[in-house]
């Protein structure tokens, strides 16, 4: 049977291949007479796995040997508590933290810092209605924060920095959830980046810490021993029992994308599948999409019908097509693409096809 294409935001789809071994692998691991799901994760047969998950992440990113790599439990959303926790120690008394607030994921984080550190919006683009992202010339950064924070691609917003802020000697912050191995990244121009997997990576289950290790053991004392990031990064993400299938797709993912050619192949994939996807719109009547151009991301690509009318319609036919899970975020309304890294561009050149017939006819 030939299977649909998943657009969805997340959880999003995964490559086929790794579907396809783990489904091989689900009740005997290598051989091993066991699933994952039932291995210890105090055996070497585990530690071989979340291990090499590293070392590939580790390869694929070009992670310094001065950055701990980290896998947890906690979402990335529980990530927006965890993270002020581990690094408002750091900064003065009491501690503040610089947000650039660019959509609702920003948005989030902020609202969730304010329980442990004072905030300062140094820049925001709510005015826009998040369609942009705030020029850093603007940014009102304080002189002593602990950090600064910011959603380097917005899932439900569709913004994405094509730019690494400059914060000098405070360390920068990002969520790189939704983009995170889709281009390469200057790991030391950030002090902590983090993802939760479900999106690029991986399953749900995981979320991935990659953290400078001068910034560990500044936890301030309210943060769960089980969230402190020394205790992770001493007992190597084994501190308790960790999401140990979630790790093993991780793995398959990471081994996948080197597979492929690594970030660089899928940074080319996501300027060709991005662009299909935005030229079709902005040559069309019926679809729109308001995001700055500057900085649309090309992971995410929401649009709207001109006529609302016709949205049931679209979505009907798409899923006949087997173009699923295009219906646009609650809050927002509309229309959303996901074209992260397993989509393969047949998906977006078949989207495009169906859009254009659906305008066609409607």
């Amino acid at each position: 049977m030939e299977r649909p294409f998943n657009f969805s935001a997340g959880p999003a789809a995964l490559p086929e291949a790794v579907l396809q071994q783990a489904a091989a692998e689900m009740l005997d691991w290598q051989g091993k007479g066991i699933s994952v799901m039932e291995m210890s994760h105090r055996s070497r047969d585990f530690d071989s796995i979340i291990m090499q998950a590293e070392k590939d992440l580790r390869d694929l990113l070009a992670v310094p040997d001065t950055y701990r790599i980290l896998f947890t439990q906690a979402s990335a959303t529980a990530l927006n508590a965890v993270i002020p926790m581990n690094l408002a120690g750091k900064g003065p008394t009491p501690p503040i933290i610089d947000f650039v607030h660019t959509g609702v994921w920003s948005g989030k984080s902020l609202v969730e810092a304010q329980k442990y550190a004072r905030v300062n919006v140094a820049a925001s683009s709510e005015l826009s209605h998040f369609n942009t992202i705030p020029p850093q010339a603007s940014w009102q950064l304080t002189d002593r924060a602990a950090y600064v924070h910011i959603c380097s691609n917005e899932t439900i917003n569709g913004t994405e920095y094509f730019f690494t802020p400059d914060t000098g000697p405070v360390p920068l912050v990002a969520d790189m959830s939704s983009h995170i191995l889709s281009r390469p990244v200057d790991i030391e121009k950030y002090g902590l980046i983090f993802a939760g997997a479900q999106k690029n990576m991986g399953m749900a289950g995981v979320s991935v810490v990659i953290v400078k290790e001068d910034l560990i053991s500044h936890a301030l004392p309210v943060c769960p021993s089980v969230y402190d990031f020394s205790s992770l990064s001493l007992h190597h993400s084994i501190f308790n029992t960790p999401p140990v299938y979630a790790i093993y797709i991780c793995g398959l993912v990471l081994k996948w994308l080197k597979e492929q050619g690594g970030v660089p192949a899928m940074e080319a994939a996501a300027v060709r599948k991005s662009a299909l996807l935005y030229d079709c719109i902005d040559a069309s009547s019926l679809y729109a999409n308001s995001v700055d151009r500057s900085c649309r991301s090309r992971m995410n690509v929401p649009f709207f019908l001109q006529d609302a009318s016709l949205e049931d319609a679209f979505l009907a036919g798409a899923e006949k097509n087997g173009l699923l899970q295009l219906r646009g975020h609650r809050s927002t309304g509309g229309m959303r693409a996901s074209l992260y890294n397993a989509m393969p561009v047949a998906g977006v050149e078949k989207l495009v096809a169906y859009m254009r017939e659906f305008e066609r006819t409607h």
